[in-house]
């Protein structure tokens, strides 16, 4: 896809969330577009890899959040994967302080990249388990905002993501539509780890079939020292 067609429909489907999305910044998503599709072909990044679907499915989508994020605001982006939510929310508003965290070196490397290509500022990259680095004094309780996209279920992605969030800070997840079950099952866990649901947005990503779900959920204590629990510990035996 050629940047003025790419420049039409990133300027049109953002729009429809309320986003204006400048020329410097459509050029950011354009690079990030053209390096997730070139490291594709050597890593699993993505099983999404057209131009359209990149630009409402990746991109769009993570703009769903970012009105729940406050300018300057220290966010965590636990289990990025190819950069998502985070990277789209650093380009959408560069007063953001972004760290990344992913458990897969190649990940790693590609992140790399796309921050060095994209010039971004305040983005730290780093390779690590949730569970560990949630127990390092650096990173717990240190966050203003913690956000994840499809990483686990929401018992143990809690476990993953509360410990790094600061008291009246939140954690955002980003699910499926299908979420009533698991945000039931997920109750204990959260209230456990010092949390407790705020909102719940069902919506339909634009104009498509794509239905998705944004649980905000406040951090009102601090979680117990116990957790995050061992590598493995939380996604074999989620709190219940």
């Amino acid at each position: 896809m050629q940047i003025n067609e790419f420049s039409l429909k990133m300027k049109e489907n953002m729009a429809k969330i309320n986003i204006e999305i400048t020329d410097e910044q459509i050029e950011k998503f354009y690079k990030y577009m053209n390096l997730l599709i070139e490291w594709n072909e050597k890593i699993n990044l993505t099983s999404i890899i057209e131009p359209n679907d990149i630009i409402i499915k990746h991109f769009v989508d993570c703009g769903t959040i970012l009105k729940y994020i406050n300018n300057n605001d220290n966010v965590i982006d636990v289990g990025t994967g190819a950069g998502f939510p985070g990277i789209p929310i650093k380009i959408l508003n560069e007063s953001l302080n972004i760290t990344l965290i992913d458990s897969l070196n190649k990940r790693i490397n590609f992140l790399k990249e796309v921050a060095e290509d994209l010039n971004l500022k305040n983005l730290k990259i780093i390779h690590g388990r949730a569970e560990d680095l949630a127990q390092n004094k650096e990173y717990r309780e240190k966050y203003d905002k913690s956000v994840s996209r499809a990483v686990a279920n929401l018992s143990t992605l809690s476990e993953y993501d509360l410990p790094f969030v600061k008291i009246n800070g939140q954690m955002i997840a980003m699910k499926g539509f299908e979420i009533d079950d698991e945000l039931e099952n997920a109750k204990k866990a959260i209230n456990v780890l010092g949390g407790k649901v705020e909102k719940v947005e069902k919506f339909n990503l634009i104009d498509t079939d794509n239905k998705r779900s944004i649980i905000v959920i406040n951090k009102l204590k601090p979680t117990p020292k116990q957790y995050p629990r061992k590598a493995g510990k939380p996604s074999k035996e989620p709190i219940k």
